[in-house]
């Protein structure tokens, strides 16, 4: 089993089942790209989403509301969810402006389980 390819795929899915979001990104919790279909900045987006991350869940601690399920960022022209995808890798989802939310959190949780689960397995 090839886990990039099939990561890969899962954000394909991802991406037809929410045709809202612009782009997605995998990445390890230390910033080292897994796969993308983001066209420019990919390292750099990476390794934010890791300290965004880390961050998130420092912050989920400090405020003691449970186990951290996503990190959204909205800005003026669109939005950006993370979520931690099993214990060693984080999933960041682009969507535009106007872009359905709850659509958004519920198929970004969903692929996050399931690349999780690909990862376990592999």
């Amino acid at each position: 089993m090839d886990l990039r390819h099939d990561i890969h795929e899962e954000l394909v899915v991802l991406r037809q089942r929410a045709p809202e979001i612009t782009g997605a990104l995998t990445c390890t919790i230390d910033g080292m790209l897994v796969t993308t279909d983001l066209a420019a900045d990919t390292e750099q987006t990476a390794a934010l989403t890791s300290a965004l991350l880390s961050l998130s869940r420092k912050m989920t601690d400090l405020a003691r509301i449970g186990r951290l399920e996503e990190t959204l960022i909205s800005g003026t022209q669109g939005h950006t969810a993370c979520y931690a995808a099993g214990p060693t890798i984080v999933l960041t989802v682009l969507a535009g402006q106007g872009a359905n939310l709850g659509l958004l959190r519920i198929e970004g949780r969903r692929a996050a389980n399931k690349i999780a689960a690909i990862v376990e397995r592999g």
